[in-house]
């Protein structure tokens, strides 16, 4: 089966023949985090007329090898088709760029067809986790247990990390993918996109009515996986890019320059409808 990446890039070649979009100006990187810290977890690839595009970079040292790539000057002037390209090969640094580059044409592409998502405050994705629900967890979102735990749905995590297995009361932690199926709704990192996890972790959610991607490094274009049974993307909607950056740079909450946004496989019109809108 063709991959999710090649899928993506083969819808943001054909809008490319409609519209050439602008050279990249550069790659903006976080500071280090200080230990314990999750603030400074993106990147974002800038392009010549300001769009961005984030990309997660605490994967695999990826922001630490980041920092020692001397090439990475090149990307200035260089065509974002192209450095797009690497989100489909297996070297983590050029797929991290290349979706920092997929989510920045995306934008861009977005902009020049005059369409945007819904503005959203909800931080689970639109699911809504209610009494009965069972829900799966693909990652663990330390921040989101309160709220998913107060609503009286059960709640099975699957983690990687070996070391935050255990059953804890109101949730469970698991390495077994398998326990997925069990869940009716769940709610996974876009770090999906980047660790190669994607198809193998939704091959085990075929059972669930609502299955929401979230995080900063959604940004791409969504129908590849809305036709995978995703059903929401809860993401970053940039309104400010210099602010943006100024905040990035400085290690900074960039609440006032972004807003959450949910694209639901509803109301979504699909790329070859944008396509026809792109002035």
């Amino acid at each position: 089966m063709t991959s999710f990446a090649h899928e993506c890039l083969a819808q943001l070649a054909s809008l490319s023949q409609l519209a050439a979009p602008p050279r990249i100006r550069a790659l903006h990187l976080p500071p280090e985090p200080a230990p314990g810290e999750s603030r400074g977890e993106f990147c974002a690839l800038e392009l010549e007329d300001g769009t961005l595009g984030l990309s997660f970079v605490l994967l695999d040292r990826t922001l630490e090898r980041l920092r020692d790539q001397s090439g990475l000057v090149e990307l200035a002037g260089a065509d974002p088709r192209v450095v797009a390209q690497g989100f489909a090969e297996p070297e983590s640094l050029r797929r991290t760029i290349g979706m920092a580059a997929v989510n920045a044409l995306t934008r861009w592409f977005f902009d020049r067809a005059g369409w945007q998502p819904s503005a959203s405050r909800d931080s689970l994705g639109a699911v809504s986790p209610e009494p009965g629900d069972h829900l799966g967890m693909i990652g663990l979102f330390t921040p989101l247990l309160p709220r998913v735990t107060a609503s009286g749905a059960r709640l099975t995590v699957v983690e990687l990390q070996e070391r935050l297995v255990g059953d804890f009361g109101s949730y469970r932690v698991t390495l077994d993918p398998a326990a997925l199926a069990a869940c009716n709704k769940v709610i996974a990192t876009g770090s999906l996109l980047l660790n190669d996890t994607l198809d193998t972790m939704l091959a085990h959610c075929r059972g669930a009515q609502a299955i929401a991607l979230i995080g900063p490094t959604v940004g791409c274009l969504p129908d590849a996986l809305f036709a995978r049974g995703v059903t929401t993307l809860g993401g970053t909607w940039i309104l400010d890019s210099r602010g943006y950056l100024d905040a990035l740079h400085a290690g900074q909450p960039r609440r006032e320059t972004a807003r959450k946004s949910t694209v639901n496989c509803e109301d979504y019109p699909g790329w070859e409808s944008l396509a026809r809108r792109l002035r």
